[in-house]
Order: C-alpha cells, then sequence, then structure tokens
C-alpha cells in the first residue's frame, strides 16, 4: 500500500536522521581525538630532535663560537633522514639550516607562523609551504633564551597519512545500523497496517464520507479494538450530523427567505445562526461592512438590547412559553429606520430581529408631509376664489368692470387649482402607477422642438432665447407625455425664476450602451447652493412669496426627478461658475 509505505519510510528517515546526527557527532569526535593523538605523536618526535639540538648547541657553546656548521654532526643522530633542523637567533636571522647550503643567505624567518607562536607561548607549529625549499613542511619551534630551534619534517603522503584518524569504526557504525533498521523495518511493517488504516479513516472522517466495512476491519490487537470503536462512534455522530444538518438548512433557507434579519445567539452571546439580512442591517446600522454578528452587541444603538439582556440573562428562573421577555424599539440611521426585537427563550439564549422599516415609515411620514403641504397648498387658491365670489354675492352694488375683475382673478386662482391638482395626479401617478405609463421609441429632439414651440410666446416675452443640440438620432425607450412634462418642467423653471434676456441650451453631451446623457443650463440668476439639494422635493420653494406670484406649484421639479427615475435614469444640478444653473440627467435606450 503506498501509504503504508509512505509511513514507514518516515520512520525510516527519522530514524536514520537521528542515528547520522549521533553518528557525525561520534565520527567529528574521534577523528579530532586520533587527529590530535598522532599530531601529539609527530610533535613529540620533532621535540626530541629540537632538544637533542639544544642540548648539543649548549655543549659546543655554538652561540659564541658561531661554528654551526658543526650542527651537520646531528644528521647522524637523526633517526628519519626527513627531519629539517633550522637554528634561528631572536631577530629572525637563519644560523643553520640542514636542507639549505647557502642558509647564511636565507631570508628573515622572524615573521614565520611557529617563530611568532612559539615566541609568545615557548613552542609553535604550522603546516605550510617552504619559500626556500619549494616543498611543504610540518614545522615545530621551541623558543630557547638566545635563539629558536625550529624542526620540521617533510609534509608527504606518508605524513599525511599518519596524521588521518582510524575509519574502521565507521563501518562497524554502518553494520549496527543496518541490522537495526531490520528491526526497526519489521516492527513498524505490523504497527503501520493499523495505523495507516486510522489515518485512511481519519482523512474520510475529515471530509465527512461514509466508512465500508472492508475500511472499518482493523487488525485483530489493543490498536484495531480502538480503531473499530472509534469508527462505530463516527457512525453514529454522522448519522445525527446529517439529520441536524437537514434541519438547519430548512431553517437556514426559511430564514433567507424572509425579508427581515434573524439572528440567534447563545447566553453568552455568541452567534449561533444568523441570516445575510441580519448582517446588512447590522452593517447600515453601524456604517461598516465589516462588523461581525457578535460586535452587534457593541453598537451604541443596541444599548436597549443590552441593558434588556443584561437584565434578563441575570435571573435563575426559567420562563414560560406565553411569559417570554421581549423588547421592541425603532432606530433611526442616516435617513433609514429599523424596527429591533430582541425576545428571550427559556434556555436563556435568544434571538435578535431587524427589520427594514424605512419604506414604509418614510411613505407615512411622506404622506403625512405631503397631506399637510396639499392642504395649505390648496388653502390659497380656495381662500382667493372664496374672496371673490363672497365679495359679489355680498355687494350688488359693484360695477360691472370691477365684478369683471374678481371673476377674473377667481378664474386665474381656478386654473392655478387646477394646474396644481393635476401635478398632484401626475405625480401620484408616476410614483404608485409607474407601470401603466406606455414606454415605446420616442426622439427627444422632436420633443424638445414640441415643447419649445409651445411656450414660444413665454419666452418670447422674456427675451429667452433657446438652442437645441441633439442629434436627430437620439432615442430612447420613454413616454413621450412625461418626457415632454420632463422638458416643459425645466424650461417653465427657467421661465419663471431664472430672470429675463437669458439663454437656455439643451444638449446631448454623452452616451454609452445603456444610456443618453443630457444638459439643460440657462444663463439666469442661478440657485443658492444652501438649496440646491433640496429643490427635487416636493412643495420646496426658495421664495414661497414669490414663488406664488409668478404661479408655480412647488412640484415641477419633484415631477422631472420622478419622472426621469422611471426613465432608469438619474438627475443631479448645480451652479455654473459663471452663473445660472445646470441640471446633468439620463435616459435609458431601452
Amino acid at each position: 500500500m503506498p501509504i503504508q509505505q509512505s509511513f514507514r519510510r518516515k520512520i525510516f528517515y527519522y530514524f536514520i536522521a537521528v542515528f547520522l546526527l549521533f553518528t557525525v557527532a561520534i565520527l567529528l569526535f574521534q577523528l579530532q581525538r586520533e587527529k590530535n593523538y598522532k599530531t601529539g605523536q609527530l610533535e613529540n618526535t620533532l621535540k626530541n630532535v629540537t632538544e637533542v639540538t639544544h642540548n648539543f648547541i649548549e655543549h659546543y657553546d655554538l652561540m659564541k663560537t658561531g661554528n654551526f656548521s658543526k650542527a651537520d654532526t646531528l644528521k647522524e643522530l637523526i633517526p628519519q633522514s626527513n627531519i629539517r633542523l633550522t637554528i634561528i637567533d631572536k631577530k629572525g636571522v637563519v644560523l643553520y639550516d640542514s636542507f639549505v647550503y647557502d642558509y647564511k643567505n636565507m631570508e628573515n624567518h622572524f615573521e614565520r607562523p611557529e617563530i611568532q607562536k612559539a615566541l609568545y607561548s615557548e613552542e609553535g607549529a604550522n603546516i605550510r609551504h617552504s619559500e626556500t625549499t619549494g616543498k611543504d613542511f610540518y614545522y615545530y619551534a621551541r623558543n630557547y633564551d638566545e635563539y629558536f630551534v625550529r624542526t620540521a619534517m617533510l609534509y608527504n603522503v606518508e605524513v599525511e597519512n599518519f596524521l588521518k584518524a582510524e575509519r574502521m569504526f565507521i563501518f562497524f557504525i554502518i553494520a549496527i545500523f543496518l541490522i537495526i533498521w531490520l528491526v526497526i523495518n519489521e516492527l513498524t511493517k505490523r504497527l503501520s497496517i493499523s495505523i495507516t488504516k486510522l489515518k485512511d479513516f481519519a482523512i474520510k472522517a475529515g471530509h465527512n464520507e461514509a466508512i465500508n466495512e472492508e475500511e472499518a476491519r482493523f487488525p485483530d490487537n489493543e490498536l484495531g479494538e480502538i480503531g473499530s470503536q472509534v469508527v462505530k462512534i463516527y457512525n453514529n455522530l454522522r448519522i445525527a450530523n446529517q439529520e441536524i444538518a437537514l434541519e438547519k438548512e430548512r431553517l437556514s433557507n426559511h430564514m433567507n427567505i424572509l425579508n427581515e434579519g434573524i439572528g440567534f445567539f447563545n447566553p453568552a452571546r455568541e452567534k449561533m445562526m444568523v441570516n445575510s439580512h441580519f448582517i446588512q442591517n447590522v452593517s447600515m446600522i453601524s456604517d461598516t461592512s465589516t462588523i461581525s454578528a457578535e460586535n452587534v452587541f457593541l453598537i451604541p444603538e443596541f444599548e436597549k438590547v443590552n441593558a434588556f439582556l443584561d437584565e434578563n440573562l441575570k435571573k435563575e428562573t426559567e420562563f414560560l412559553d406565553h411569559e417570554l421577555p421581549q423588547i421592541e424599539f425603532t432606530i433611526n440611521k442616516n435617513e433609514r429606520y429599523f424596527k429591533i426585537q430582541c425576545i428571550v427563550f427559556a434556555d436563556k439564549s435568544f434571538e435578535v430581529l431587524i427589520t427594514d422599516i424605512t419604506r414604509p415609515e418614510k411613505r407615512r411620514l411622506l404622506k403625512q408631509q405631503l397631506t399637510s403641504n396639499i392642504a395649505h397648498e390648496l388653502k390659497t387658491p380656495l381662500s382667493s376664489i372664496k374672496g371673490y365670489l363672497e365679495t359679489l354675492m355680498g355687494n350688488s352694488k359693484i360695477d360691472k368692470e370691477k365684478q369683471r375683475y374678481f371673476i377674473e382673478r377667481a378664474s386665474v386662482q381656478a386654473e392655478r387649482l387646477n394646474l396644481l391638482l393635476n401635478d398632484i395626479s401626475l405625480l401620484n401617478n408616476i410614483e404608485d402607477a409607474g407601470e401603466l405609463f406606455e414606454f415605446k421609441t420616442i426622439n427627444i429632439k422632436n420633443i424638445v422642438s414640441d415643447v419649445i414651440e409651445n411656450l414660444e410666446n413665454r419666452l418670447s416675452a422674456k427675451n429667452i432665447k433657446c438652442k437645441i443640440n441633439i442629434d436627430n438620432e437620439v432615442e430612447v425607450n420613454g413616454n413621450d407625455s412625461l418626457l415632454s412634462s420632463v422638458f416643459q418642467n425645466l424650461i417653465e423653471n427657467s421661465i419663471n425664476y431664472a430672470g429675463e434676456n437669458i439663454k437656455i441650451e439643451i444638449k446631448n453631451y454623452l452616451e454609452d450602451k445603456n444610456y443618453h446623457y443630457f444638459s439643460y443650463t440657462d444663463s439666469g440668476i442661478g440657485i443658492p447652493e444652501e438649496h440646491l439639494h433640496r429643490i427635487f422635493e416636493r412643495f420646496y420653494r426658495i421664495d414661497s412669496g414669490r414663488t406664488r406670484e409668478l404661479g408655480g406649484t412647488g412640484l415641477g421639479l419633484s415631477i422631472v426627478r420622478n419622472a426621469i427615475q422611471l426613465h432608469k435614469g438619474s438627475i443631479s444640478a448645480r451652479n455654473k461658475p459663471k452663473g445660472g444653473i445646470e441640471f446633468l440627467f439620463t435616459l435609458s435606450k431601452r
């Protein structure tokens, strides 16, 4: 079996690694020991020659006579012919050398390594090449009172082999290693069967795979019995885990179908299970996209939940199903609204439910505001109409010219009321029944040209020039009535508020695969920066009194924005550096 061989190979590698480390340590120790021993023997021979030379010099008082040629007699006394003898004075001058005939002309030897060692340590040794003789020597020098005596032996193969340690015991160690390896190999062969089966089982268990009958059979020994019991326990746990996983998957699928964010936690406030909506809602509340489910309790907005849990998780009494503690409150964060609910169960685990109620809450607030605004906007023209009519009915003696004036004023207010109701109806239809509008291919230049033609008298009255920079081929998928309303409201906004003698330019400045990009600009007075971000709100007026005088309903730009959004586009506004306003918006091609 490959796995079994791998296991046995590893046992062998571990054994040989330990054994090699041990062997290398013994070898190095033994080699150094033998080398030191043989080096000592060699140095002892040279030391004896050095001592004999010293006695010879002292006996014949050669340092006084200077007759060092007598030292040739020592050649007969030296037992080996390859030993070189050199006498050097304290200044490094060579007084005698047995291997060099013209020794008096030899260079100064004071800096020779063995001489330097002997100078400070009484004796010194070194293996090096001789520049004088051109041969390699093993040098030994000794320091005497007035001179150095240096002996040397030719460092040839004979000396080199002499200094090499015996290595026969290495073969002995290898033989022992082979015997031990055979024994261990046989033992691991038996052991590896059970261990390999356990390893195969562990791998399959790690991948949550089923174990067949053949894989569950272990050798008849203690390790095999352990393996059999482990397999039985694993199979029972695997069945139980499969059942739990199935139930958990059902619960998880149910949680993910829900629009609410649901999280289950244990009494230590550690996550047990949460759905994606929970993480998403927590991220929006905490203003971060990297927050974990457990860290929800660190968010300041969840202080009420923490206080609620602190109070109820410490209680030792168990809760009845119909008396489970719960809390509910609303969080308003970044113009979004979330309903938070927390329920503590009988085992002190608990559930946190986060529901995004932004849309219904904003719809409620919007309807509340819209109702208030509509009532306010309707009140003015109705009051005017009522006042004029009451004046006419209460005073029959009013002259005809005055009567006509009151009737005309009442008619103007009635028309303003009609425009307001039409705008409210259009806006509600866009928001609540946008799918009822018929969409088809629309030529934008034709739409803009028709709107300008309809408003020609009003434009001329204020000497306003319009320039269209839109290609004839620019087409979008849209509703002609809504698109006409977009451009009409933009132009009427310039007519009413931008001033006289201005220029309007409408152009298609860019397109891509999905959108046409448009720019609407006028050279009027522009809009104060503090109002720019609110001009698309319903009934928002920069100057309400002036707006009413000019006949605006306060819904024009809101209709523009909602109509463009229904066409899958977006719109923004900004003041031009040289004066005037610029609207940038997109319309979908499809």
